[in-house]
């Protein structure tokens, strides 16, 4: 009697997932290994795991890894290797030109007594200082609004509370007086205070 065969959907139960991805992981190795062997190809196999573990076969007949990847980038005309120290030495000419931009930026905001400035670049200045303390009031003015909020809150939650201790005190002041009324005007006044 052979065995059924199973519906190919996503395994909910992640114990029984794990256990069927390491058996079905080894089975395709196997079969890599075979095909590697059998027909002498050239073979590589990555697998990343749901928790982003690698997983990697690669034939006995190629020496590493990135020949097989450089091979493959010539037979399709596609990129998979990127020089990272071309990418890099792009991202430190960006950022030395920002830091020099900022650089600048931040000379121009301080003004030198000895330097002679004309009246368009003090405009300028005075544009860009009076934008800056816009920027900083409107910040200010958030936090604070923020705050104002906060505590208004905390006041709305104590107010709450008195209200609800009140009417507890009043229910409370509502059934002594139904078991035996008042005797003295001061039983009130020793409630309040915690004498009773």
């Amino acid at each position: 009697m052979g065995r059924g065969r199973s519906e190919i959907k996503r395994i909910e139960n992640p114990t029984q997932r794990q256990s069927t991805f390491y058996k079905r992981r080894d089975g395709l190795f196997k079969k890599a290994r075979e095909l590697s062997v059998l027909c002498d190809v050239d073979l590589l196999l990555l697998l990343f795991s749901a928790s982003g573990k690698l997983y990697h076969y690669l034939s006995p007949t190629v020496p590493s890894v990135k020949e097989l990847v450089e091979r493959y980038e010539a037979a399709t005309h596609t990129k998979v290797w990127t020089d990272t120290r071309q990418e890099r030495r792009a991202e430190l000419e960006q950022v030395g030109q920002m830091c020099g931009l900022l650089e600048k930026e931040l000379r121009f905001m301080t003004v030198d007594d000895g330097e002679q400035y004309t009246v368009p670049s003090l405009e300028l200045l005075e544009h860009n200082l009076e934008a800056a303390m816009h920027k900083v009031r409107r910040e200010k003015d958030r936090k604070i609004g923020g705050e104002i909020n906060y505590l208004e809150n905390i006041i709305r939650g104590r107010q709450e509370e008195r209200y609800g201790l009140c009417d507890e005190l009043a229910h409370f002041q509502t059934l002594k007086d139904e078991e035996g009324g008042s005797s003295s005007p001061s039983n009130g006044l020793d409630l309040k205070l915690g004498f009773n």
